[in-house]
């Protein structure tokens, strides 16, 4: 599914990734933690295509992202920490508009909506939905086309419990079907919901392997690394 090799990333006269390498398999759920700075959204970016590596070799089913970037786009649904809705736009206007950007389509009636639970927000502007709504209406977006990986930024980030509880529920469902890679710096949820982590500390991986199974052992183990 992805294959991560010796990839660094500079920007400037800084440096984001240090030869960072790893593989991630069909329908694992990969918790991606790192303190603020990490390298983690960079990391999600590169796999996406939005940069390219300053050095090593990325591929996703076989592709390589910044140069195959439609093939990518098409199976890949990736949801930002800030999530880019055009907010002027009404919810079924903009799923239909991102649908035909990847090469698919939308209808109201689309089961993606049931699945996100939007079906009510269809016909409202996205500026005035809750933030919770913006979220799902987000993730719909990134479903469309059904793609076999989903990236997800802060998925859950600034919602209330209830509205947390609901996509991480959500994640995990997908999981079944999709591979996923979540960033999260709410531990408890990538303990709930992940099914292996990766720690990124400064640039660098600094753990990669299953999730520890003790309940609390996540952030045990996430502060020892990252301290």
């Amino acid at each position: 599914m992805i294959r991560v090799k010796g990839v660094s990333k500079v920007f400037g006269d800084k440096t984001a990734l240090k030869n960072i390498s790893f593989e991630v398999k069909d329908r694992e759920i990969i918790g991606l933690l790192g303190p603020n700075g990490a390298g983690k959204t960079t990391t999600m970016r590169l796999i996406v295509g939005y940069v390219r590596p300053t050095t090593g070799i990325i591929a996703v089913n076989g592709k390589i992202p910044i140069d195959d970037r439609i093939d990518v786009v098409r199976t890949t649904g990736y949801l930002p920490e800030n999530n880019p809705l055009y907010q002027e736009m009404k919810t079924e206007e903009y799923l239909k508009f991102i649908a035909e950007m990847k090469g698919s389509t939308f209808e109201k009636n689309d089961s993606v909506c049931t699945h996100t639970g939007i079906e009510d927000v269809l016909s409202s502007r996205i500026d005035i939905l809750s933030r919770g709504y913006k979220q799902r209406v987000g993730l719909t977006a990134a479903l469309l086309g059904n793609p076999s990986l989903l990236i997800l930024d802060e998925p859950t980030s600034g919602l209330d419990p209830i509205e947390q509880d609901k996509i991480r529920k959500l994640i995990k469902d997908l999981g079944k079907k999709k591979t996923i890679i979540l960033s999260t710096h709410i531990l408890s949820e990538v303990e709930d919901v992940a099914t292996r982590l990766i720690i990124i500390n400064k640039g660098s991986i600094v753990y990669d392997g299953e999730k520890p199974k003790r309940k609390g052992s996540v952030e045990t183990l996430f502060k020892k690394l990252t301290a």
